[in-house]
């Protein structure tokens, strides 16, 4: 049987007295892209933040890579997981150089990380760039590249070809199925968009309600 990176078990998180995540048991395998699909609302970017640690579940349990998440575990957890959640956020009058300085500061890495970074997410050719002068789909690479800086066995990436273009959404595509094949990574992916998310998920999990 597979490692899985990711398991919860019966994660429950509720508004108000609406439920926003219902008893979600789910298991991801080390290694596999994993497409987390429903349509908006459904409780996906809920999922993601608990995972994170960013946002308290009411019940339920969450272990990633083995270890149980918790207050105790929370930052170690984090050092092996990398982030996109909902839009990537940058300074537009920095480059990405510049705007990746900064993340290496807050985080105590060094700055050789960066061209690392900007090489597997194809912005070495315009790391001088403004990034406000950025497409979006650059933009959304520049937030991998961001996530990516502390070397993380495992991405969230929460609906990253969300507003993209035919030819911005076949670019991520690419870039995160490289990401899997050519590095390792375990990736979970949230979309509300069947027909992508069938073209790029090794497995598929389906939230509603």
């Amino acid at each position: 049987m597979a490692q899985y990176i990711i398991e919860t078990s019966q994660l429950t998180k509720t508004y108000r007295g609406t439920p926003a995540v219902d008893h979600l048991d789910l298991r991801i395998p080390e290694g596999s892209i994993f497409g987390f699909l429903g349509p908006n609302g459904a409780g996906k970017s809920t999922t993601m933040k608990m995972l994170l640690g960013l946002i308290n579940r009411d019940s339920g349990s969450i272990r990633i890579n083995g270890t149980e998440l918790n207050d105790h575990s929370r930052i170690s957890i984090l050092r092996q997981v990398g982030s996109l959640i909902e839009t990537p956020s940058y300074y537009g009058n920095l480059t990405a150089y510049e705007n990746l300085q900064i993340s290496c500061m807050l985080r105590g890495l060094p700055y050789t990380e960066i061209d690392r970074v900007l090489s597997i997410v194809r912005l070495d050719g315009q790391k001088k760039k403004q990034a406000a002068h950025y497409s979006l789909g650059m933009k959304q690479r520049l937030g991998i590249a961001r996530a990516m800086l502390h070397s993380p066995e495992c991405l969230l990436l929460d609906e990253p070809i969300n507003g993209l273009d035919p030819v911005g959404i076949a670019e991520i595509r690419k870039f995160i199925r490289d990401l899997s094949v050519e590095h390792g990574k375990t990736i979970l992916i949230s979309s509300h968009i069947l027909s992508e998310i069938s073209l790029l998920a090794d497995d598929i999990g389906i939230i509603d309600h």
